[in-house]
């Protein structure tokens, strides 16, 4: 293999595998660290500055981040990224100075951001500083979209995302709350310099052509609808009998509001098995815990209605085939067709972009899913002074992504309004920083803990059921937050070898707990995994390779995949040849460039 080219700062970017996860690059082990010191303030700040909303995300996120946790591979769970998010956001201190000032003089430039979610609200947070006069209009009576309508309060209380989306909109933002906007051709015409649309993905899904669907229409709702009228307290009941159709989030947030609404007898119901439903392992596990059975592998035939009032659904059941390239069909069992009663029906099946207020005639090109074609990194529609950002953009994901593509957005709409190429993104001014690595003397506690994933206690079922605002997750207190951080592994700080220092003793690898390190001569990246001192078995993962070293001719490898970073390679070295530095990434730079925070 070739030496490692370790001046590519996104090698050691890479490796800090939460970080590189994270789709706004959250530097995942810094805020860690800083729980863990009990700073919990300066947490909070780190967080902010990437992913601007960390007490939402630390309740709702879906974590793309704890799979790619190391931890997970040499244990058997990773960190709890996300709740450690939370206790930062539970104990921080008063912000409101450590927010950035706003220019008392603009430049001059003005905005407008149609939707108010998390995509808009980070390019509203982004720019401001920079002196951009910043417009945003939303149906809503306040800000959030879609974190406000579509996750349930026992999920994320009020007084939480009132407070993230006040921190941005009292940074001088322009509020246009309770207003529909029905033209942009009518906005462009008012002078903006340029517009974001984050409008999310509003439209639901439904089974339109099924059977009995018109019959039993006034018991029948789209789940994302629904979920909005109950966040907005127009429906506050629902019946004994609640069928959910879908195995996405939104399914499983219709399931456990309607048991908060009344419903006894609620069942989730879905097509696919259960181990492929797209809702997150920790959502299903909620559901099942308050008493609602999942039924996998149940198509539905027809809504039952009798004299305009639905009485249930019929579905046919199937069972999985795959073929050689592991295509899915769902192939009918031929058992006969079950009855499920029901009074009524949440329909959470998907949800799809709608934008016919936009008209066609304005440059903006649409594919033939009537989507806009919008560049994936600029974010730059077909006209050039429209943008894109979250589920408007490219299709529903979920909070963490609309943000970091409000990033993005950002840095184009700033380079657009001064009249420069968008292809060309600012630096995002990475660097490796020695640190105080010895014997006797350490910059981080290198200890790293043996402990089992800690668990976050729960709100009494009884409690939390009769009262749909009642928070469930109560959080890591102090302690436990201290403890859940002590098993991260510090991932960006980085073992870094020099050549021409060793003297090949095999020191560190004979120290080594993991035997991430060995001494060998080179060969092919398959034949060097079959080699080390343990087997390399995560090919996602790179491989550290060092230049030929002198007296021996052998390289040294050292498996990222397994290496803990605790820093006994570099005590135990008699020439210095490891080094302990910490790797920085600026995301703040990387994402908007403006470096106000």
């Amino acid at each position: 293999m070739e030496p490692t080219n370790v001046h590519d700062p996104e090698y050691y970017h890479k490796v800090v595998d939460c970080q590189y996860a994270c789709p706004a690059h959250t530097p995942v082990p810094e805020y860690i660290r800083l729980i863990a010191a009990e700073k919990y303030t300066e947490a909070y700040m780190v967080n902010w500055e990437s992913n601007v909303f960390p007490g939402v995300l630390g309740r709702t996120c879906d974590r793309p981040c704890e799979p790619a946790c190391r931890r997970g591979r040499v244990d058997e769970e990773p960190v709890a990224i996300c709740r450690l998010k939370r206790v930062a956001a539970d104990n921080k201190g008063d912000i409101s100075h450590l927010l950035p000032k706003i220019p008392t003089k603009g430049n001059g430039k003005r905005i407008a951001l149609i939707g108010a979610g998390p995509a808009s609200l980070t390019v509203a947070r982004d720019l401001a500083p920079l002196g951009y006069e910043i417009h945003v209009f939303d149906e809503q009576i306040k800000g959030g979209g879609m974190m406000r309508s579509q996750i349930p309060s026992f999920r994320l209380p009020e007084t939480v995302l009132d407070e993230e989306v006040n921190n941005i909109l009292n940074l001088g933002i322009h509020q246009h709350f309770k207003t529909y906007v029905s033209s942009l051709k009518s906005v462009l015409d008012d002078g903006y310099d340029a517009v974001f649309i984050g409008t999310g993905a509003p439209r639901g899904r439904d089974l339109s052509n099924l059977p009995g669907r018109t019959e039993g229409a006034a018991n029948i709702h789209v789940g994302i609808e629904w979920l909005a009228s109950v966040a907005f307290e127009h429906t506050k009941q629902i019946g004994k009998k609640v069928i959910v159709l879908g195995g996405g989030n939104t399914a499983m947030d219709c399931c456990r509001t309607s048991r908060r609404l009344g419903g006894e007898e609620v069942k989730v119901v879905v097509r696919s098995p259960f181990s492929e439903m797209r809702a997150s392992p920790w959502e299903k596990e909620d559901a099942m815990h308050e008493d609602i059975p999942i039924l996998d592998n149940h198509v539905p035939v027809s809504f039952v209605a009798e004299n305009g009032q639905l009485k249930g659904m019929t579905f046919e059941k199937v069972h999985a085939v795959y073929d050689e390239k592991g295509k899915r069909s769902l192939v009918p069992t031929g058992e006969p067709h079950v009855f499920i009663e029901a009074d009524d029906v949440l329909v959470a099946i998907g949800q799809e972009n709608y934008f016919p207020w936009i008209e066609r005639d304005l440059g903006i090109e649409f594919d033939k899913w009537e989507m806009p074609n919008v560049d994936s990194t600029t974010f730059q529609s077909t006209n050039p002074k429209v943008f894109f950002g979250g589920d408007a953009a490219l299709g529903p994901k979920n909070v963490i992504t609309a943000v970091a593509q409000g990033h993005s957005a950002a840095v184009s709409i700033d380079l657009y309004c001064q009249g420069k190429p968008l292809d060309v993104r600012p630096d995002p001014f990475t660097n490796l920083v020695s640190q105080k690595m010895g014997i006797h003397e350490w910059s981080y506690d290198s200890i790293v803990a043996d402990d089992d994933r800690f668990v976050v206690p729960q709100a009494s079922k009884e409690v939390t059921l009769s009262d749909r605002k009642k928070e469930v997750e109560l959080g890591f207190d102090k302690i436990v937050g201290f403890k859940e951080a002590e098993r991260c592994l510090n991932c960006d700080v980085q073992t870094v070898f020099t050549e021409n220092r060793c003297i090949e003793c095999d020191a560190c690898m004979d120290i080594c707990p993991t035997d991430c390190i060995t001494f060998t001569v080179n060969g092919t990246e398959e034949d060097l995994r079959t080699r080390l001192k343990a087997p390399s078995l995560h090919l996602d993962q790179d491989l550290l390779v060092s230049n030929t070293l002198a007296a021996t001719g052998r390289v040294m490898v050292k498996d990222e995949d397994v290496c803990l970073h605790c820093g006994l390679c570099a005590e135990r070295c008699p020439t210095s040849a490891w080094d302990m530095q910490k790797f920085f990434y600026n995301t703040t730079k990387a994402h908007h460039g403006c470096g106000s925070h």
